[in-house]
């Protein structure tokens, strides 16, 4: 009888070393980061939505899983320990979406406002040229790039050799609503400007007034200086 009960407690032991919880096994120790919306996740005193509240963890944030049961992860965050509901943790980190997303949205924005601007401008074709012109009674070529962008919400400075200077990022291939600039004095002052369009097009305020000119127009192409993307 005494060696029966001597092998099944060696049996029980040997199960239980080899084989640990599934919860413990497959959670213990492991890093876990926090996917939420919004607001925060609350880390309780025990298993249930009754539990006392001993810490809040923002979205992304890394805590420590030791193990899971029936919906809730017992972890340590902070420097406390205590419970969270396994639905709002993964293995793997989710801060990287918002970053991601931020960038489709400012690129999205970007691309809004150009478009807009590009729009007022080609909504001024034909307005008659007027030296320092800035409205639709008349434009001179930095007056209608700072009136067409200022209707999308941008500012730009008030000269073409400002807005070289001062304004953008220089480019060597070009996306609509970018900036190019010339030197219709010759040399190297920038003297003219305007918006670029797509397919090979851009829009200013010449002597005719406003039109579109080819980027490969023999007299603007031996004058051309640069480009810049707001």
């Amino acid at each position: 009888m005494f060696k029966r009960i001597l092998a099944a407690l060696l049996l029980f032991t040997l199960v239980a070393t080899v084989a640990p919880s599934i919860d413990k096994a497959s959670a213990s120790g492991k890093t876990y980061y926090v996917k939420i919306d919004s607001g925060s996740l609350n880390v309780r005193k025990k298993p249930s939505t009754s539990g006392a509240i001993v810490a809040k963890l923002a979205k992304g944030q890394q805590l420590t899983v030791s193990s899971q049961s029936k919906g809730w992860a017992q972890v340590t965050a902070k420097g406390k320990k205590g419970y969270v509901s396994s639905k709002y943790i993964a293995p793997k980190s989710v801060s990287k979406a918002p970053a991601k997303k931020a960038a489709a949205k400012k690129a999205s924005a970007a691309s809004n406002y150009k478009a807009t601007a590009i729009s007022v401008a080609k909504s001024n074709l034909g307005v008659k040229y007027k030296w320092g012109g800035n409205t639709p009674s008349g434009f001179d070529c930095s007056g209608l790039v700072t009136y067409s962008f200022s209707k999308a919400g941008v500012s730009l400075p008030r000269t073409a050799a400002d807005m070289y200077s001062r304004a953008g990022t220089k480019v060597t291939s070009y996306q609509p609503g970018d900036l190019l600039f010339y030197a219709t004095g010759g040399g190297k002052r920038v003297t003219h400007v305007a918006i670029y369009i797509g397919n090979g097009q851009m829009i200013h305020s010449v002597t005719n007034g406003v039109s579109y000119s080819s980027l490969n127009n023999s007299y603007w192409k031996k004058r051309f200086i640069g480009a810049k993307r707001l």
